[in-house]
């Protein structure tokens, strides 16, 4: 008979290696909440009152041309049970938390400045930041966009980057929600000096090391195909040290690049899903979330364009959601209630067949479905995150599913954080 412990002992030597890497390149769900969207803001515009001004737009929106669950159901196209089960969500959400996850922007929305000017800006966002960090009024998840490590913007981004963070340092409002979105990364390289740069940057302002985390927009078609033939993205998160939390896709920039006309520049075009394919595939298992991208189309003017404006967006937010992306960008206020309705209605449609099939799972009930435990970790995982938006309430949890978070995240396979 085979020696069972010696052939054991013998396969754990040759797989040590393997087995090490496997734990530190997927170590799985980091533990963190995934803002729905983010909300793109120009460095020049952002002050400590702007996420109410974009609440108090998108509520004016929503008055003026939804004013009732009656006429979002017409303006979405909705059938009017959808609409009256989560318009008074929506609106308590634009009171509550509009913004989930603000990016003050220094790169294309920003433009390029006079140095003193882009100085100013920072130095003045920050402190904007900051003041809203003191008053509990900053959205859970914030931060800043730079310019990219390319040549010519390189001394600048970086620049931007110490000052704001140096800012922030001084005032002591750095926090566990802050995050860098570094764009149009074009090399494994840049993330590389992406990581010396942070590393540099903690240690002049008396940062923990370790603690700034970075986005990588991934908006050039280098990201996803390099010179050899090989999908860079997995490497860029591999190269992050540990540091990146995202990968955002830009939908502008990687789609005028690979030649596609201006008026077929889309979140849906071919292009754009074989690019958000790799970046799923690039970030499985790694604890990195993915983000779509935006759609530059405005619920502005009259009645009949914003309602437009609205089922495309609504419709696109829903087509990210069913593809396993969660997150997504949002560029005017406007946008903000299409983004919660199509949200919303995505996990609320789900819930019932995704408790039941829960409850079986666990145990205490049937379902009609024999869901494997991978299964049964993504079931947790959506209604986690339903409840973590806003969309389903813990009171549905008790009733349907008898799981509280706590027992939702263990299914999740979602490490308590400290």
């Amino acid at each position: 008979m085979t020696d069972l412990d010696a052939l054991v002992d013998e396969l754990d030597r040759r797989l040590a290696g393997a087995d090490a890497a496997l734990a530190a390149l997927y170590p799985g769900d980091r533990g963190a909440r995934q803002p729905v969207h983010t909300v793109y803001v120009p460095a020049d515009r952002y002050h400590a009152g702007t996420v109410e001004e974009w609440a108090a737009e998108a509520r004016s929106v929503l008055s003026e041309h939804g004013g009732s669950a009656g006429d979002l159901a017409e303006a979405l196209e909705l059938p009017p049970g959808q609409a009256v089960e989560v318009y008074e969500r929506v609106r308590a959400k634009l009171e509550r938390e509009p913004i989930e996850d603000l990016r003050i922007d220094f790169e294309d929305g920003y433009g390029n400045r006079p140095d003193e000017q882009e100085d100013a800006a920072a130095v003045g966002a920050a402190r904007a930041l900051a003041e809203t960090v003191r008053a509990a009024s900053a959205p859970p998840y914030h931060g800043l966009r730079i310019k990219s490590l390319e040549a010519p913007s390189r001394r600048r981004g970086v620049r931007t980057l110490d000052l704001f963070v140096g800012e922030l340092s001084e005032a002591g409002a750095l926090t566990d929600g802050f995050v860098i979105t570094l764009a149009k990364v074009t090399s494994v390289e840049q993330v590389e000096a992406m990581v010396v740069v942070l590393g540099a940057v903690e240690q002049a302002h008396a940062v923990p090391s370790g603690s700034l985390k970075f986005e990588i927009q991934i908006e050039t078609p280098q990201a996803i195909l390099g010179s050899d033939g090989t999908a860079l993205v997995a490497r860029m998160i591999s190269a992050g040290d540990g540091r990146v939390t995202g990968l955002h896709y830009g939908t502008y920039d990687y789609s005028a690049s690979l030649g596609v006309a201006a008026a077929y520049q889309s979140m849906e075009h071919p292009v754009a899903d074989h690019a958000k394919d790799v970046m799923q595939l690039a970030a499985a298992g790694t604890g990195v979330f993915v983000s779509d991208g935006s759609t530059n189309v405005l619920p502005v003017g009259d009645r009949d364009a914003v309602h437009a404006a609205w089922r495309l967006h609504s419709r696109l937010v829903r087509r990210s959601l069913v593809r396993g992306i969660y997150q997504g960008w949002d560029m005017h206020p406007g946008q903000l209630p299409s983004r919660f309705v199509a949200t919303y209605l995505f996990y609320r449609e789900g819930l019932d067949s995704a408790a039941a099939r829960l409850r079986a799972y666990v145990g205490e009930g049937e379902s009609g479905y024999l869901d494997e435990p991978a299964t049964a970790a993504a079931l947790a995982s959506f209604v986690l995150r339903g409840v973590e938006c806003g969309a389903l309430d813990q009171t549905e949890l008790d009733e349907l599913t008898g799981l509280d978070t706590t027992g939702l995240a263990a299914l999740a396979r979602r490490p308590r954080r400290a």
